[in-house]
């Protein structure tokens, strides 16, 4: 079965490269749908993870590969994918994405009409802000540079899959005018995508046990046809009536959202299963080790301005809150208010709620941010299998074990990212910025410093 209605497969032998790559998140979803991928991430603590994963990654600096090895890039990649930084355009970050909206906008006018990349850069850098505003340009940097590349006889990429925060929905909106305008190649010609319809998708509708909204654009070049966007398979969840979607509808649910009732509905001739709750995907009673046992709530840290009482709660029985970089905080205890054991979502329970499986080898710091800026598994499968027009495989494989690389695995892959089976090369990233644990140390300080005045 799939989610997409897509005809059959467009592209004989589809090679993704993952911009942004993170932990790993749509890595898994390619390797789901049996597509090889290789991914370009600048943190070393994700690197860490996605080595041990077994997956081909690049620890590198999207930018500066764009600059200086794109010649190096295999020229049998053919999607281009991509999840650029958010933070500077997200609710939770500081905004300065979207300050500078306007500016960004007109950056990406010049590049579609030709501006020499140095005009660019300098149009850039007089953004000022925070550095990150820029990098969600990269994917349509990319797909210009393909366009002049000798290593790929300036072929282009055949399809192009972003995703983002709600914010950057206007953005998307403009990539996607730039797309079916047209890109500029070195011959003269302009280079046509079909583009669907810019959407923000809530990942429950997709089978994800948290409520979570990306916002997604996706291209094929002009000749593949139009994309689809994928096609809810669940209810979407609603806070104020939380009702699980199913045959049974009419009855109320009860205030706590604990006896959640049916709804129904359909999506393209199909009837959408219920939401994912918490406690279907975290449950204990399949002697699964380190699994939750019901009755539980999780109170939120995330929205509250640090007032506990403003604190946002969901039960067992209720799909997750949106899991941030911040997920280790949340609370968990028992209905009375006690505190469940362990009063913490382990790491393991929040890439869970991420839809990574559950043994997944989460490694170096600062493991919550990396679960919280991942893509999660089983989302990235529905948007993939749209835009590649493959079906969509059983979603349980999702639960199965990952396998760990083993030692001698990790060494190579290590070598071919970084340039050394046993550390750091000289296209990684400089120390001091690999880390986001240094960086959320480096933040924690200076707010302690704020507050201290």
């Amino acid at each position: 079965m799939t989610s997409t209605d897509a005809a059959a497969r467009f592209l004989e032998n589809p090679y993704i490269l993952d911009l942004f790559a993170g932990p790993g998140g749509l890595d898994i979803a390619a390797h789901m749908l049996d597509v090889p991928s290789l991914g370009i991430e600048w943190d070393k603590d994700a690197c860490e993870t996605r080595y041990r994963a077994g997956l081909r990654t690049w620890h590198a600096d999207v930018s500066a590969v764009r600059r200086e090895r794109f010649e190096d890039l295999p020229e049998e990649l053919n999607v281009l994918a991509g999840g650029p930084p958010c933070q500077t355009y997200s609710v939770a970050g500081g905004g300065a994405g979207r300050k500078a909206l306007d500016e960004v906008k007109q950056v990406i006018h010049a590049l579609v009409g030709g501006v020499p990349e140095e005009e660019i850069d300098a149009q850039l850098k007089e953004l000022g802000g925070d550095p990150r505003t820029a990098l969600v340009l990269e994917p349509l940097r990319y797909a210009i540079a393909a366009l002049g590349s000798r290593n790929r006889a300036g072929r282009p990429f055949d399809v192009i899959v972003l995703e983002q925060v709600p914010a950057v929905k206007a953005l998307w909106e403009v990539y996607r005018e730039a797309l079916e305008a047209g890109l500029p190649h070195p011959d003269g010609t302009r280079v046509l995508y079909k583009v669907a319809k810019v959407e923000t998708l809530p990942t429950e509708a997709y089978g994800v046990p948290q409520t979570r909204r990306r916002t997604i654009l996706i291209a094929r070049l002009e000749g593949h046809g139009t994309p689809p966007l994928p096609r809810a398979t669940h209810h979407t969840y609603n806070p104020q009536k939380p009702r699980r979607g199913g045959p049974d509808d009419g009855a109320a649910a009860a205030p706590d959202g604990r006896d959640q009732l049916p709804a129904a509905g359909i999506e393209g001739g199909r009837p959408l299963r219920p939401w994912v709750s918490m406690g279907e995907v975290l449950k204990d009673d399949d002697g699964r080790p380190g699994g939750r046992r019901a009755p539980f709530e999780i109170v939120s840290n995330y929205g509250s301005g640090g007032d506990p009482k403003k604190r946002g709660i969901r039960t067992d029985r209720q799909p997750s809150f949106t899991v941030t970089g911040k997920v280790s905080r949340n609370a968990v205890r028992y209905p009375d208010g006690t505190p469940h054991t362990p009063d913490r979502l382990r790491i393991s329970e929040a890439g869970i709620l991420q839809t990574f499986p559950p043994n997944y080898p989460w490694s170096g710091g600062d493991k919550s941010q990396q679960v919280g800026n991942a893509v999660p598994p089983l989302f990235g499968m529905h948007v993939l299998a749209a835009a590649l027009g493959l079906p969509l495989p059983p979603e349980e494989r999702l639960r199965e074990d990952w396998p760990e690389a083993a030692a001698e695995d990790r060494a190579t892959l290590r070598k071919e990212g970084c340039g050394s089976p046993d550390g750091c090369g000289p296209n990684c990233p400089r120390p001091e910025g690999q880390s986001s644990a240094a960086a959320e140390a480096a933040s924690a300080g200076a707010s302690a410093k704020r507050s201290e005045k």
